[in-house]
């Protein structure tokens, strides 16, 4: 008898190999995501009642990899109004739930040992205050410092060597020299069969002189520097197959998997 479960997988599958060569389907996805940009279409979404500034295809998408992954630690730099990082709070929380109820066990969160840190050069005010109240506070620790400060990537890196499964991902300043930095001092602490997320390699599609008040543009930005980076660093590929299936994403080519 067939089995029903891995018919559906090898569907899917099959379907997701097959979008590339549909150019109807892709053209409309790329006129989607040129046309939401100036509209700011990522802005108007929260998880847990903060602002996640995300596309919900690049959200689910990141729900399938930690799924996936079971990190005990998710490193983000990039913390704006806190929605990903309570999004992957709760994610972990999930995690913890689940092994509980495999376990057949009691659960006591206040006992996970899984974490959500957090880096940017300036957390604001009103967002850390909101960040610190919510319910998933404290799986959550932010650091407040540029993501590629020696004090800071030192701190992170202590906390990595106590986690045995770890997930990076890179949302902040999307400059290709910052991005690269970022990749060389986080990357390495990705733990085989986990990924590197950097997100925003989609500027580099967008047309030169889209962002004139930033140090970023095409030919110099997230994408470049994966690029840059996948050359010395083999131990890392692109999942494609998460490309190919969202169509729509601020991340193409960003989902790096180490292997």
């Amino acid at each position: 008898m067939p089995d029903p479960i891995q018919e559906f997988a090898t569907e899917c599958r099959d379907r997701v190999a097959s979008y590339p060569a549909n150019k109807p389907l892709v053209d409309a996805a790329q006129a989607f995501l040129d046309a939401s940009v100036g509209a700011k279409y990522s802005y108007n979404f929260s998880w847990l009642g903060r602002p996640i500034i995300q596309y919900p295809q690049d959200v689910l998408a990141v729900q399938e990899v930690i799924w996936r992954c079971r990190p005990d630690l998710i490193i983000e730099t990039g913390v704006a109004h806190g929605g990903s990082l309570i999004f992957s709070a709760s994610l972990l929380m999930l995690l913890d739930v689940c092994d509980a109820l495999e376990r057949g066990g009691s659960l006591d969160l206040r006992a996970s040992s899984r974490r959500v840190v957090g880096i940017d050069i300036d957390i604001r005010p009103h967002n850390r205050r909101e960040i610190e109240k919510h319910p998933l506070a404290g799986m959550i620790e932010l650091i407040e410092g540029a993501s590629i400060a020696a004090s800071v990537v030192s701190s992170v890196n202590d906390r990595a060597r106590r986690a045995q499964r770890v997930l990076v991902c890179l949302d902040s300043n999307h400059s290709h020299d910052h991005v690269i930095a970022e990749l060389e001092a986080y990357a390495q602490l990705v733990t085989p069969g986990s990924y590197c997320i950097v997100f925003d390699t989609f500027i580099e599609t967008r047309p030169a002189g889209s962002y004139p008040d930033r140090p970023w543009d095409k030919g110099r930005n997230p994408m470049t520097a994966v690029r840059a980076y996948l050359r010395d660093h083999p131990e890392f590929t692109i999942d494609h197959a998460i490309d190919h299936k969202l169509l729509i994403s601020v991340a193409p080519g960003g989902f790096l998997r180490r292997t």
